[in-house]
């Protein structure tokens, strides 16, 4: 009996310097019958001409390495229409996703299917390189930290490293254009709500370049704080991770505001004593070095309340997915 056929798909814009070790990587696949079908989402740096260089429906290059690999364009419509239009051309029983940014080991599509009997969803492990900045090394770690706590029936199937049953995720829309960010986490709280199982699967793995600029960390997390307040709002009850991490970093800002307020009420005046004035500025040093020490995670906290303002604006005037706050039902 022959294997099922699995449609691999990624999507880009803007992504020229990660394209070709992105689709070596997928064309090395050692999982058969494959294909490969990559979306440009109307790229302005070139991306487009990099990645039509890899169109091969034929599978007749030796880059190819056997596998059909289809290039389709789209004008910048963002990653979920860039990921319908890949899983209408798709033809596999299966559809995996993955990023630009990351580069599959060879046995990744092969490690998923062989635990694919009976689930809706595989989940593989994404492995973030450390870099050489403080913010590649912090996300590198956060990364590692949530999957050392997965468990085998998961509640993301995450974008980077995840296959879905092509029919099941037809039949549930594909993904929704109309939401910002997070539309592998809206997928799969889809999949949970109507009973289905994603199961975590460690040993199929992608490495994801390493992070490291600052803004892009920021704005990321900023895009996730956003994203969960549609989430939970929309999926009341459905058990997920998205933001684990958020819980320790967001009290950072209050934290710091307090301090900073009690400092300029309470701190030294005139009137006084000598021991007072030395405390105070004791403690204001101290803050001062921890906010110097950990003022990465300060920004991610500030980053993590502009974000969930944005979301709760986005409730009250019922857009980027969200159902408008007081409209009528």
């Amino acid at each position: 009996m022959s294997e099922p056929l699995v449609s691999v798909t990624v999507c880009v814009r803007d992504g020229a310097q990660w394209i070709d070790d992105c689709m070596a990587a997928l064309a090395a696949q050692s999982y058969r019958p494959l294909e490969i079908i990559a979306v440009d989402d109307g790229s302005s740096d070139g991306g487009t001409e990099v990645l039509q260089e890899w169109h091969d429906p034929e599978a007749e290059r030796p880059e190819s390495n056997g596998i059909p690999i289809r290039v389709l364009t789209q004008k910048p419509l963002g990653l979920s229409a860039g990921r319908n239009l890949a899983l209408e051309a798709a033809e596999g029983d299966w559809v995996a996703i993955t990023d630009i940014d990351c580069r599959a080991e060879p046995d990744w599509i092969s490690v998923m299917m062989a635990s694919s009997d009976g689930v809706e969803a595989v989940t593989g492990r994404a492995v973030f390189d450390e870099g050489r900045t403080s913010v590649s090394k912090l996300r590198a770690g956060m990364i590692a930290s949530k999957y050392t706590d997965r468990a085998e029936q998961a509640t993301l199937a995450n974008g980077p490293c995840s296959m879905f049953r092509r029919e099941n995720l037809v039949a549930r829309g594909g993904f929704d254009p109309s939401w910002y960010h997070a539309e592998d986490m809206e997928v799969s709280m889809r999949i949970l709500e109507s009973g289905g199982e994603i199961r975590y699967v460690a040993d199929a793995v992608v490495n994801h370049v390493a992070e490291a600029s600052l803004l892009q960390f920021l704005s990321k997390r900023r895009r996730d704080a956003r994203a969960h307040v549609r989430i939970a709002r929309g999926y009341r009850g459905v058990k997920h991770d998205f933001t684990n991490d958020a819980k320790i970093i967001a009290p950072l800002l209050p934290v710091v505001l307090f301090l900073c307020s009690s400092f300029l009420l309470f701190g030294p005046a005139d009137d006084f004593t000598a021991m007072m004035a030395s405390f105070w500025i004791v403690m204001a040093s101290c803050f001062l070095v921890a906010l110097i020490a950990f003022r990465i995670h300060v920004l991610w906290s500030c980053a993590l309340w502009m974000g969930a303002f944005e979301g709760c604006m986005d409730a009250v005037l019922g857009r980027n997915g969200h159902r408008r706050l007081f409209a009528k039902k």
